[in-house]
């Protein structure tokens, strides 16, 4: 496996909270879903801040075939979380960094 390189994600908006969960089930009951920083950092710039996947893609560094492949996951697993009932796990400012596709080509 190569070695993974950071994506760029602003910081001042990182996650505030670590799990986001249905209300009145103990975490301990649930299936966990994780999304990762770059996935968190995706869903922020589309779906919140309502920039194109090109501007966004521009913003993360990365391509837009790439970001558009992040988006697609982090939308599928905050999908998963709410429709099944499911705990959704948010990234730490610790959390690994990540690999771009280019580099994974290379």
């Amino acid at each position: 496996m190569r070695p993974k390189i950071r994506r760029h994600i602003c910081k001042e908006h990182a996650p505030k909270f670590s799990l986001f969960k249905p209300n009145g089930v103990p975490a301990n009951q649930l299936i966990k879903r994780s999304i990762e920083l770059d996935e968190f950092e995706a869903i922020r710039l589309v779906d919140l801040n309502e920039l194109s996947q090109q501007d966004a893609a521009k913003l993360m560094q990365v391509s837009r075939q790439t970001f558009a492949n992040i988006l697609k996951k982090a939308r599928k697993k905050v999908s998963s979380a709410l429709i099944n009932g499911e705990a959704l796990i948010l990234p730490t400012e610790n959390s690994t960094p990540l690999r771009s596709e280019q580099e994974e080509i290379s």
